[in-house]
């Protein structure tokens, strides 16, 4: 690790540059020269990631350094050094699971996808031994808590391309900057620069921050709208739960993001405590996947609550489109920041999204509810 007094390493690198490779090594150093006192916590974005990245991946500890381990258990995520100290892998999925641990060194790989909450939970960890600190290795994506991090006092900034590593096949890496050298993606994922607004998305995060407010108005109504995920394991996609209102003043608010990875009775649970939280009046959710589940699994938890299901009858594009000109028209203000939320509605373009835009979608519909008439939305 380099020296100095900082609190943060920050890696940010290209595909193949080694940052993995880094940030195992990193550990390992520390787990020989703090020997018993080392209490380390390993991070990833899914407990599948950190298991099979960072664990058992090629540039694993385990991997790169088995004998040195007296035990691993990949079940329960733990490793115990042959100096005394011990290792957790942990996935970033739900913030609860850092929340207890304390850590001498936190390592957070792929941070730009983290759910943010989990890495901030983790910091209240960070507090054994005279100067715990965190390495974190990830390739540039657009979240702004990552951007601030780098911009920190505290942290050293090192910057990884993939042309930089020696030990990478220089038939890849003619293979790779043949393809995407020189374009916008090849700008993040190979050199590991910053991109922050994707060309051609809907929403731009100047228009975002110009209308964001820190308190709302008094509300004329209120909604919390669903986008459920098919599936609830660790590596499903998430459920999109988004609180939105109208205010007195005719202009939209976002009112809170509860999206999350849970089961059905998990994610019906939070929508139903933010439908009493925020004072709603009304539960949303889309169906076209789900079916009646949905009405099904509310009703198991809340018998009365006001609900309402939409089938979607045109495209994501679509239906997003005249939400994002209500954005454009400054109609629609956050209260308070999304970060999770605010990246999906970034990066959303005519050609779609990598993944699924579960925070934007709930966004849509609940504003379509709200504020968009003679919407093409077929109710049952």
């Amino acid at each position: 690790m380099p020296d100095g007094d900082w609190d943060c390493w920050l890696i940010l690198g290209g595909r193949g540059a080694g940052k993995t490779r880094a940030g195992a090594e990193a550990v390992l150093e520390h787990l020989e020269t703090q020997g018993a006192n080392a209490r380390v916590g390993v991070g990833a974005p899914t407990a599948a990631d950190v298991r099979d990245v960072c664990a058992e991946g090629v540039s694993g500890l385990i991997t790169i350094a088995r004998d040195r381990f007296l035990s691993y258990n990949r079940s329960l995520g733990e490793a115990h050094h042959h100096r005394g100290g011990y290792v957790k892998f942990l996935g970033a999925e739900e913030p609860a699971r850092w929340n207890g641990p304390q850590w001498s060194l936190l390592w957070a790989d792929e941070l730009a996808l983290w759910n943010q909450d989990s890495w901030e939970t983790a910091q209240f960890g960070l507090r054994l031994g005279d100067h715990p600190r965190a390495i974190a290795t990830t390739t540039p994506k657009a979240r702004q808590f990552v951007r601030e991090l780098s911009e920190r006092s505290t942290t050293l900034l090192h910057h990884a391309k993939t042309s930089d590593n020696p030990y990478l096949s220089e038939l890849v890496k003619r293979r790779l900057y043949d393809r995407y050298g020189g374009t916008r993606l090849g700008r993040q994922e190979l050199e590991a620069e910053w991109l922050d607004d994707v060309p051609g998305a809907l929403w731009q995060r100047s228009q975002i921050d110009a209308t964001r407010v820190k308190t709302a108005p008094d509300m004329a109504r209120v909604v919390v709208a669903i986008d459920p995920a098919v599936t609830s394991g660790e590596d499903s996609d998430e459920t999109g739960i988004v609180v939105a209102g109208r205010g007195v003043d005719g202009r939209g608010y976002v009112l809170a993001d509860r999206s999350c990875r849970l089961s059905p009775d998990g994610w019906v649970r939070r929508a139903t405590t933010a439908y009493a939280q925020f004072q709603c009046d009304r539960v949303i959710a889309e169906v076209n996947n789900g079916g009646d589940l949905v009405e099904r699994v509310l009703r198991t938890v809340d018998r009365i609550v006001p609900y309402k299901a939409v089938r979607a009858s045109r495209g994501k594009l679509t239906r997003a489109e005249p939400i994002a000109a209500l954005y454009e028209q400054g109609k629609i203000s956050h209260v308070g920041a999304y970060p999770e939320l605010e990246d999906q509605m970034c990066q959303y373009t005519p050609d779609g999204y990598d993944g699924s835009p579960d925070r934007l979608d709930a966004l849509v519909w609940a504003f379509t509810e709200l504020m968009v008439t003679g919407a093409e939305v077929r109710f049952i």
